[in-house]
Parts: structure tokens; sequence; C-alpha cells
């Protein structure tokens, strides 16, 4: 009896430094998409390396054939070597559009067995770099493609706090209102992102099918009043009629 008890109570010790161990595996952040802070080669931030830092992994890892998702650098497709750059880079802008696009294509969100699936990519990269706008230009845009304007709306919400001169930004931000039949807000996202140079007239074209459109409302700027100079000091200043004569 005294043996089965003893036995027990090292089984229930052993799971539980099993499930520690675990635990701990997941990493130190408590995600389970995992630390995005360690790999063997970098993170760094994509935005602020050099053409010639970047060709180390771009001339293998994200290629053309890579990007445009045709094929690899092995049988298994494109996904091993979109999986190398974004670990080399979180916030890798086009690697981070080539991911997105391959999980809406295959309408699976984590696909051709890449190691994280595409929400945790975003989730890696705005936890590495949470002052990058375009990644969440890039995340919104994905919410917008998989029917959730809502959360798009949010999300492109908070990469306007970032940059507010982003064309990118009120374009998709623009897209999203417009799902969600707030085209008020959408007309307003459309003028300031082609204010701003935004090429595209994809939003423009919605709105004006939708009887939305308005063109934009000139400003004009008031004349400044003119200022008619005295002739003389005296002229400058005016006795007022009202006033109490100074006591001599």
């Amino acid at each position: 009896m005294m043996r089965r008890q003893v036995a027990a109570i090292w089984a229930t010790l052993l799971c539980s430094m099993v499930f520690s161990d675990l635990s701990q595996a997941q990493g130190q952040t408590g995600s389970p998409c995992g630390d995005p802070f360690r790999n063997h080669y970098g993170p760094y931030d994509y935005r602020v390396t050099t053409p010639q830092q970047r060709a180390i992994v771009e001339n293998v890892h994200f290629t053309p054939a890579v990007e445009s998702l045709r094929a690899g650098n092995t049988s298994m497709g494109p996904g091993g070597d979109l999986d190398y750059t974004l670990n080399v880079y979180p916030n890798h802008h086009r690697a981070l559009m080539s991911m997105m696009k391959f999980a809406v294509r295959e309408r699976n969100a984590r696909p051709g067995g890449v190691q994280f699936s595409i929400e945790c990519r975003f989730d890696r990269a705005e936890r590495f770099r949470p002052d990058d706008a375009m990644v969440k230009v890039i995340h919104g845009l994905y919410l917008i493609q998989t029917g959730k304007p809502a959360d798009a709306i949010t999300k492109l919400e908070q990469a306007r706090e970032l940059d507010s001169n982003n064309a990118n930004v009120h374009y998709n931000l623009g897209l999203a209102y417009f799902d969600l039949k707030k085209f008020d807000q959408a007309l307003e996202s459309a003028h300031v992102a082609y204010a701003q140079g935004f090429p595209l007239p994809g939003l423009r074209d919605k709105l004006r099918r939708a009887g939305k459109w308005r063109d934009p409302v000139p400003v004009v700027e008031s004349a400044s009043p003119e200022v008619t100079m005295p002739e003389s000091v005296e002229d400058a200043v005016q006795p007022d009629p009202q006033a109490t004569p100074a006591a001599d």
C-alpha cells in the first residue's frame, strides 16, 4: 500500500515537471506565437536595415519567385523561405504581404506547413515593433479580405494614430468603412488618401457605384484684411468722446 502511495506521489511530481517544462518551451512571453525577439540570426527591424543587410536574406530566401508564391528553395514551396525571412525580419512588410496572400489563397491561416499562422506573424511583428504602422495596415488588409471589417477598422485606426500621413492607412481604412456601409467616413478617408497621392482608384470607384462619391470641397483661403496706415501720429490715436478727461 505504501509503495503505491509513493509511486502516485512521484507520478504527480513528474507530471508537474513536464507541464512546467512545456510552459517554458512556449516562450517566456506566454504567447502561443513564441518569442519574436530571439533568432539564430537577428531579429532585425526591417525599416532601419541597409540594402546590403537585407540582401543577405532576401537574395536567398525572399526571391521574386518566393514573393509571388510561385516556388521556394525546396519542394515544400515558398512557406519555408517566408518563415526564414520573417524570423530574421519580423516586420518585413513585403514578406508579411506575401504570407498574407499565401494564407488567403490557400484559405488556411497556416498554409503549406509554415511554422506560424498568419495571425501569429502579425502578433510577432506587432510585439517586435509596436510603432510600425505598416504592419497594422497589412493586418487590417487581411481582416478586410477575411470578412472582418469592424476588426480591420480597429487595427487601421491604430495605424492612423502612428502615421496619419500614410496614404495606405487612409485608403484601407476607407475600404473597411465602405464594407460597413459607413459611407461618410469612407468618403473622408478617400479624400485624405487621394490628397496624399494614393494611386489606385478602387475606393473612389466603389463610392461612385454606390452613389456616395463627392468631390472634395476646395478650401478657399480668405484674404488678409487690408491695414490702413495712419497719415500721422495724431491720426493713429483717436480720442474717445465718452472718456473722462484726465485731471490737471
